[in-house]
């Protein structure tokens, strides 16, 4: 009876080690699939960013020729022109920020849960009489 007792002790923790992989195996694919689901969102928002710089671009550029063209003086120092210049800088330092996350995000570890030991001596399906 005791060979018994040890070989369905065997089928239970080889049982139980096969659960564990098989719940790392679908955390991680759930990890990777929400960690590549936001770096898509955060290069989404990155390009929408860009495409804001460079339409300020070309609106600076057509300010500073209009300008130009009435014969105004000191154009770097023009109110419009500091302005056009100030969002410049907040677009690109919103371009910074989210290649900083975007950075993070690839380099973020999976945190496991460490599996529950498993109990050798003890038959898994027997309950506890300790109570």
């Amino acid at each position: 009876m005791s060979d018994q007792n040890d070989l369905k002790q065997k089928i239970l923790s080889t049982s139980e080690r096969i659960l564990d992989a098989t719940k790392k195996g679908i955390h991680t694919a759930t990890f990777k699939a929400n960690q590549y689901k936001k770096i898509v969102q955060k290069k989404i928002d990155l390009n929408a960013v860009q495409k804001k710089i460079s339409t300020s671009h070309a609106d600076l550029g057509k300010l500073i020729d209009d300008l130009r063209e009435e014969g105004a003086k000191g154009i770097m120092t023009n109110p419009g022109v500091k302005e056009m210049f100030l969002q410049i800088d907040t677009l690109k330092q919103s371009a910074v920020d989210l290649l900083a996350e975007i950075d993070r995000l690839k380099n973020e570890e999976e945190v496991c849960e460490a599996p529950s030991p498993v109990q050798p001596d003890k038959d898994p399906t027997e309950k506890d009489t300790e109570d």
